[in-house]
């Protein structure tokens, strides 16, 4: 099964970012390969719809779930019509998440925020 967690830096000792559409890099990670790759997040320097271009880039990678520690409401939308699922972060340490998430230790994210949108 394939992951993704927003991370700040582009490595494994890194931790996990605390905004998902802003996130620096997401990190894919194949649980049955313990396989990894580094996703830039090209929705980071978006003015508008950072949330909903970031879910659409986590789709496109074929994940079947994301680990975060919040999501907004637009961003949730996008990864729920797509069939993946969103989890709580539990801590900043993503070694740790992955863990949690292979032991069925992490709970879904029921807190979705309405997202920061940028209205004029």
């Amino acid at each position: 099964m394939k992951i993704a967690i927003p991370v700040d830096e582009k490595n494994l000792e890194s931790t996990v970012c605390i905004s998902f559409g802003r996130t620096p890099y997401f990190l894919i990670y194949d649980t049955e390969k313990e396989a990894h790759t580094f996703l830039d997040n090209s929705a980071a320097a978006s003015q508008g719809g950072a949330g909903i271009k970031a879910a659409q880039a986590v789709v496109d990678q074929n994940v079947h779930a994301l680990l975060t520690p919040r999501c907004g409401e637009n961003a949730s939308e996008v990864l729920s019509e797509a069939g993946v699922k969103i989890y709580k972060t539990n801590g900043t340490s993503i070694k740790e998440n992955i863990e949690s998430f292979n032991q069925n230790g992490l709970s879904m994210l029921t807190e979705i925020h309405a997202g920061l949108h940028q209205h004029k």
